[in-house]
């Protein structure tokens, strides 16, 4: 392995934790301000609706989910409709941590199923859209994705 190898494998690695960070960040907020959609059928109703509201959609898995033929496909006309209508695409695992970052149970105190958090839509409210700098890193980051040819970027979630 070369010097430029080693050094380049480490900021890739910092930068991935960054924007793991950035996305981490940017879900907290967007949830406090009521600005998630979580669920992949909720998902797709809104983006139907109104697709322009959408700056970011995260499709999450862990590697229990690959053989879920249903899921794949849902995830694939997903991006499909993603990318025809310019929306960031973000492929993460770590389904554990985001069920911690937004506070879910594997049940409801009503014993109610947990939320679908295998797609998760971020959408800018109409009014006072979301400014931060966290949404800014992932849409740099997803950006800097599609110029290497890479439409569907990967994160990993650590479990925090």
């Amino acid at each position: 392995m070369t010097l430029e190898e080693v050094v380049g494998c480490n900021t890739t690695e910092k930068k991935m934790e960054t924007v793991s960070q950035a996305l981490e960040e940017l879900l907290v907020a967007a949830q406090r301000q009521d600005c998630l959609t979580v669920g992949v059928y909720e998902s797709a109703k809104l983006m139907n609706v109104d697709p322009d509201s959408v700056v970011l959609c995260v499709l999450a898995t862990d590697e229990e989910d690959e053989d879920d033929i249903a899921l794949q496909i849902h995830f694939t006309l997903l991006q499909a409709f993603c990318c025809d209508n310019d929306i960031n695409i973000l492929r993460v695992s770590g389904m554990r941590r985001l069920a911690q970052l937004l506070e879910e149970d594997t049940e409801d105190s009503n014993g109610n199923e947990p939320r679908d958090l295998h797609c998760i839509l971020v959408t800018n409210p109409p009014v006072q859209p979301l400014q931060c700098q966290a949404l800014q890193d992932v849409s740099s980051f997803c950006e800097e994705s599609r110029c290497r040819n890479q439409w569907v970027p990967s994160l990993e979630l650590q479990d925090g």
